[in-house]
């Protein structure tokens, strides 16, 4: 029977240059970041060359990882920096993925679109707890540990950017 080694002794073991080891520690949480970067960015190979280039960035900053703490978080939390930052550097357009169904499969293609043009009128922070807390199904308590903030910010934060988000949603099915 095979057992995989605790993250620690895969943290450990990467950190002594075995990328076989860091490829198993990323491995689980490989969706989560690409789910999260598709979430911001809202193109599949904008996410795909976020998440690999998230990979880089983690392998070459292992040793930034606090020794006890869940290595999904920081992942996410380089993952959503990198997404600011191909948000930055150019404005990216609104577009449906080539892959749809890959994805995310939406039973109401317009309201999927409307969904993601209102999510994209919001700031980076506020698209980020929507995506970590309704598209990832993330616990308050995680979101909080990725954001360094307390749980109760996290938990103020998300209802505010629900509150943004309602009335142009509002609009835009008063328009239709």
């Amino acid at each position: 029977m095979y057992f995989e080694p605790p993250e620690a002794d895969l943290i450990k073991s990467a950190l002594g240059g075995d990328g076989t080891a860091f490829a198993e520690l990323v491995r689980p949480h490989y969706s989560a970041a690409f789910r999260l970067a598709y979430g911001m960015l809202h193109n599949v190979d904008e996410a795909e060359d976020v998440v690999q280039e998230s990979a880089f960035t983690a392998w070459k900053k292992l040793g930034n990882v606090r020794e006890g703490s869940p290595l999904r978080p920081w992942l996410l939390a380089i993952v959503a920096n990198k997404c600011r930052a191909a948000a930055r550097s150019r404005r990216w357009p609104l577009e449906l993925s080539d892959r749809p169904d890959e994805v995310m499969p939406a039973p109401d293609i317009a309201a999927g679109l409307d969904l993601r043009r209102g999510l994209a009128r919001l700031t980076h922070d506020e698209r980020l707890l929507l995506v970590l807390r309704f598209y990832l199904d993330m616990p308050y308590g995680d979101i909080a540990s990725m954001l360094g903030i307390s749980k109760k910010a996290t938990r103020t934060r998300v209802e505010r950017a629900l509150h943004r988000l309602r009335p142009i949603l509002q609009v835009r099915e008063a328009l239709a």
